[in-house]
């Protein structure tokens, strides 16, 4: 682990549940090393576990309202030349629009375990116009568990907590296989009901 994020993680220790929920807002760590350094402030006793999934559901979920709203306000050019500086390169504005016209709302939640992909589905659907309450019922929905996970593997690795990316990936596939699996079935009752109507 470079000496930058480790000197990001310890400011970030000194705010609390606060460091916890910008950390993931302003995500220049990815939000599992905030996370399972989240997990490991537990372990020490610094943090209680349900004020950290609070401050990382809310951290998480105020990030990807950003998004939304940059693509709700500023549409795909703005996204395409500002997007760099959060880590979003076109590509995946292309991937997520395709995505989001195919699959509709639903994508918003099973997108969130796709690797790359999980922030850049927040744009299209800014620029779609979906409505707030539902983007956000739809994110706090993804953010909740993944911040669970992560928090609570943190705390079992305790001092070994920087090796979370290893440790997690047999408890990552199966969420995303989860998440994909309750997309497809929200597809299928959505398109079903499409064609009873």
């Amino acid at each position: 682990m470079t000496e930058f994020i480790k000197t990001i993680l310890e400011f970030l220790s000194q705010l609390g549940y606060l460091g916890i929920a910008l950390g993931l807002m302003i995500e220049i760590i990815p939000s599992e090393i905030v996370l399972g350094y989240g997990g490991y402030m537990i372990s020490q006793g610094h943090l209680n576990f349900v004020g950290s999934v609070i401050a990382g559901t809310v951290g998480g979920t105020i990030a990807q309202l950003f998004l939304y709203w940059a693509g709700y306000y500023g549409g795909r050019p703005f996204l395409e030349k500002y997007g760099k500086y959060v880590l979003i390169k076109k590509k995946h504005i292309d991937i997520a629009e395709q995505w989001f016209r195919k699959y509709g709302a639903g994508v918003i939640f099973s997108a969130r375990f796709i690797p790359f992909v999980r922030h850049a589905i927040s744009i299209p659907a800014g620029i779609a116009k979906m409505p707030a309450s539902k983007f956000t019922l739809y994110t706090v929905a993804a953010v909740l568990p993944w911040t669970i996970l992560f928090l609570y593997l943190g705390k079992v690795l305790g001092s070994n907590w920087s090796h979370i990316k290893e440790f997690a990936q047999p408890y990552v596939v199966p969420t995303i296989i989860a998440a994909v699996v309750l997309g497809a079935i929200y597809f299928l009752i959505k398109k079903t009901k499409k064609t009873t109507d």
